[in-house]
């Protein structure tokens, strides 16, 4: 019954968010059987560039880690932000989920070249948070029951975390930075005056991902628990009042 039940909940899952949370829970699986390695999945520039293998652009986004506690809380976070994204305002517009995948990716890897990063994905997962936070900004949210802020605060909130961790902030602020690029090109820039779309998705991406139908029977994860852990429970939406500002 169990098994019937986590295998309807993982097919109701949107696809992009199924497949990427997936492959992150396999290759975690994968090294954590000595199956693979990390030296085999890991950024690295020289062997990517010069040893063609081309392989580790992905796979460096796959890895959290060891099982454990950085591992689990990347896997939540990721699962929970990229689904409510694909199921909020990327709702039938796959396509355009995948460029932002892609463009997100894209700067990660060039920031990479110049950072000493081996794993990109815990960035990838803090843009993901970037990004639904500045569009879902009237959410109210908790932090373990210490405090109470809007969702925009949230990727700020994580860094503060990191660092009372004592982990480096770098990866919380590379994903803040990329997260606002594509947040500002996005959403910001076409509704300002003189404005325009900067960034369009491929036409070939829309032919692959927007081809099929809608499939009816979604079930959209609830955001009123945005981060997982009890975050904002009990807590609906706010509607904007005067003077409240996006910030």
């Amino acid at each position: 019954m169990a098994a019937q039940t986590f295998h309807q909940e993982y097919m109701q899952m949107p696809p992009i968010t199924r497949a990427y949370t997936t492959a992150c829970v396999l290759t975690t699986v994968a090294v954590q059987l000595d199956i693979i390695t990390p030296f085999q999945i890991y950024f690295n520039p020289d062997l990517i560039f010069k040893q063609l293998q081309v392989w580790r652009l992905v796979t460096n986004f796959l890895y959290f880690g060891p099982i454990g506690f950085n591992f689990l809380f990347n896997i939540i976070f990721a699962y929970r932000y990229c689904r409510m994204l694909e199921e909020g305002s990327f709702r039938g517009r796959t396509a355009d989920f995948v460029f932002m995948f892609l463009f997100g990716g894209f700067f990660m890897t060039l920031t990479g070249l110049l950072i000493n990063l081996v794993f990109l994905g815990s960035v990838f997962t803090i843009m993901l948070v970037y990004v639904w936070s500045r569009r879902n900004p009237y959410i109210r949210m908790n932090f373990f029951g210490l405090m109470n802020f809007q969702a925009p605060y949230l990727p700020w909130v994580l860094l503060g975390f990191s660092l009372l961790l004592g982990n480096s902030v770098i990866i919380d602020l590379m994903g803040i930075a990329i997260g606002h690029i594509y947040y500002f090109l996005e959403d910001v820039f076409p509704q300002q005056p003189n404005g325009f779309k900067v960034l369009r998705t491929p036409q070939l991406l829309k032919y692959i991902f927007d081809a099929a139908p809608e499939d009816p029977n979604y079930n959209p994860l609830p955001e009123d628990r945005p981060g997982g852990f009890e975050w904002g429970q009990g807590q609906a939406p706010r509607e904007p009042q005067n003077g409240d500002q996006e910030e």
